[in-house]
């Protein structure tokens, strides 16, 4: 796992002084064990590379990595859990390899495929990458070809941002690794953000910088992108094209426990110890259970967080502790206060390059970071489990909408109305009030809503005319919106949910801030239940086996029965956060006042102040729950500090000099 960046220039021009030696030193963190760049001046293609050492700790597996002839440069960062059975194929077909890398098993790859196309000035990149099972973002440069091309793996679990500007194409790991040029808010992304505590899609805070997606592969040359591609779609879209007989229940059953096993036994491939998160929640259980079978000394790690018991959430450790002495592992714990996370906020908002209002990357740096001082430099998660099988309170919400869905809109309007009046200082009416606050919209509109933390005329009263104007007619439910429209109609409700999560939640919030806060540390994530056989495998399970009544997982649940206590398999859900509720009217209030002072947001010229002190106000003395929009304000103001005010400072200073 490691830091990429690069630029493809537009001939005659030249990349900002010092920018590639720059990059080097600012994916340090990314990865510590070696770095180098690579340059073309001739062809405008520079290349950039900082190493976390995983598989073939020598010199052979140094980047950017060559083919025979130099004609070919790659810089990967991720990992290819088959790469033995792939190098095992190209061997037989003549490749020589140097090192015993995965890396040069995705150069030769490519260079057969090149070599099998031969007639064709492209090469079929998403062939080559459909036979990989890993997680992956890179860039490789072909010579002969004058093509960069870059890709993401199927799910993001590794980032990728690009942007362009009068000399070329940039792209990097990492926002802040970019240029340092004057950025433009991007209001369509802020309100995103603020909807939805995250933003689904391709955009960023800002106008010149955008992601490549999930599964999307792209042709650049001499500075400009000439082809941008979807080399992996979700299940979804080509179940109802395959005829496949309806699993049974004990089918379904044994399907998911072999298939997260053998998920889980593949990512173990590792040249370092490989660990595990153990939150005492059934994800991160099955994983480390299956974990064991193959490293029966796995170390797992997890996070005490004071305070949790105010937001109605389960105390996790005692079950984590219960899943370790279960199974026969030892549990390092790190435990974390109000007075730790508040001094480590926007160093967070910085790190993760993106306003993500939720302090959960704090707990995965955390754990991460103690991780890293036990030599552990690779950590199994259990992310993806909820999007694959449920276990989100909305996916109970969807599946209980047939029960009030088929009454007349004025009534659901009057129901609507009705639970807006529940007071939000319990935690179960807080979220009987949410369950129902989509239940005047239809359809997908009503899926999509399930997401959002804020209704639109709340959030747009906080709005600056200018921010408004700006806005114009631009909706933040738009690219969800727009990826249901493509999925077949006969996809059913709590399905269609679940191919939002997969889409978006989990790679523009969940994934991101993962690797992110992992990195930061200079340690790497794997995330068995997005192994691609065990999504396939999934995406046949009917929903029925998901979620049954109130019972999310139930399919997962079972497989797990013979390896789990059942206490820890049927324990109450629990989110991976702190008590941000409680703290932000206790532990952080001086912190948010600071942060959202009137001069900070009549400087900013975004927001309203006096519009956003009410609803402070109003957050304090318990009227409403406007936690998560007070820090997603408040994430947005110290991203634009670290991006928008320095970027201007630099830019500023270098046109003095």
């Amino acid at each position: 796992m490691c830091g990429i960046a690069g630029h493809s220039l537009i001939p005659g021009s030249t990349p900002p002084v010092g920018w590639l030696n720059s990059a080097q030193s600012a994916l340090h963190h990314r990865g510590p064990d070696g770095s180098d760049v690579f340059e073309d001046p001739s062809n405008g293609i520079g290349l950039v590379h900082s190493r976390l050492a995983i598989i073939d700790l020598s010199p052979s597996g140094h980047q950017p990595m060559f083919s025979d002839d130099k004609r070919v440069a790659l810089v990967f960062n991720g990992e290819i859990y088959n790469f033995r059975q792939l190098r095992a194929e190209l061997e037989l077909n003549g490749h020589i390899f140097v090192g015993n890398s995965d890396t040069e098993v995705l150069l030769n790859l490519y260079l057969e495929q090149r070599r099998n196309s031969d007639k064709s000035l492209n090469v079929d990149l998403a062939s080559v990458l459909r036979r990989i099972n890993g997680i992956f973002s890179f860039a490789l440069w072909d010579s002969d070809r004058s093509n960069l091309l870059l890709g993401r793996d199927a799910f993001g679990v590794k980032p990728l941002y690009f942007m362009n500007d009068i000399n070329g194409f940039y792209f990097s790991s990492e926002i802040k690794v970019l240029p340092a040029i004057s950025f433009t808010l991007d209001v369509p992304s802020l309100d995103r953000y603020l909807s939805f505590l995250w933003s689904p899609g391709e955009g960023t805070p800002a106008t010149e910088v955008r992601k490549l997606g999930p599964g999307e592969v792209m042709l650049v040359a001499k500075g400009n992108i000439l082809e941008h591609f979807r080399w992996y779609q979700l299940p979804v879209f080509k179940r109802p094209l395959i005829t496949l007989p309806s699993l049974s229940e004990a089918e379904a059953i044994r399907g998911t426990e072999h298939f997260l096993r053998e998920a889980v036994h593949h990512q173990l491939v590792s040249d370092v110890p490989v660990g595990a998160f153990l939150s005492g929640g059934l994800d991160s259980s099955s994983i480390v259970a299956f974990a064991r079978e193959l490293n029966p000394k796995i170390q797992t790690f997890s996070i005490e967080v004071s305070g949790n018991s105010d937001e109605g959430f389960s105390d996790d450790l005692p079950y984590a502790h219960r899943v370790a002495k279960h199974l026969g592992v030892s549990l390092e714990v790190v435990k974390v206060d109000a007075h730790t996370i508040a001094s480590c906020v926007e160093e967070m908002v910085w790190q993760l390059d993106e306003p993500l209002a939720d302090l959960a990357p704090l707990n995965a740096r955390f754990i991460c970071h103690l991780a890293r001082q036990q030599g552990i430099k690779v950590l199994l998660s259990g992310a993806g489990g909820d999007d694959l099988f449920t276990g989100y309170r909305r996916h109970i919400a969807v599946r209980s909408e047939p029960l009030w869905s088929w009454l007349p809109r004025p009534f659901r309007i009057y129901l609507r109305q009705l639970t807006n009046y529940l007071p939000t200082s319990h935690p179960f009416l807080r979220r009987l009030r949410k369950a129902f606050s989509g239940a005047h919209l239809d359809g997908d509109a009503r899926l999509v809503h399930h997401f959002r933390w804020i209704e639109r005329p709340d959030l747009h009263a906080l709005y600056t005319p200018a921010f408004q104007e700006a806005l114009g007619f631009a909706r933040a439910e738009d690219p969800m919106m727009n990826f249901l429209t493509e999925l077949p109609r006969e996809i059913k409700p709590l399905e269609r949910m679940l191919a939002l999560e997969q889409r978006f939640f989990l790679t523009d919030h969940n994934l991101n801030y993962t690797d992110k806060m992992s990195m930061a540390v200079g340690v790497e994530v794997r995330v068995p239940f997005l192994d691609l056989n065990l999504v396939d495998f999934a995406s046949r399970i009917p929903a029925r086996y998901k979620q049954r009544g109130k019972e999310g997982k139930w399919v997962l649940k079972k497989a797990m029965q013979p390896y789990l206590p059942r206490d820890i398999i049927y324990r109450p859900k629990s989110g991976f956060g702190v008590p941000l509720r409680s703290w932000l009217k206790n532990e952080l209030r001086d912190w948010l006042a600071n942060i959202l002072s009137t001069e900070s947001l009549s400087k900013r010229g975004l927001f309203e102040p006096q519009a956003v002190h009410f609803l402070v106000n109003e957050n304090f003395e318990g009227r409403i729950d406007a936690s998560y929009t007070l820090l997603s304000l408040a994430s947005i103001e110290i991203w634009c500090r670290h991006f928008i005010d320095r970027a201007s400072l630099i830019t500023s200073s270098t046109n003095q000099h």
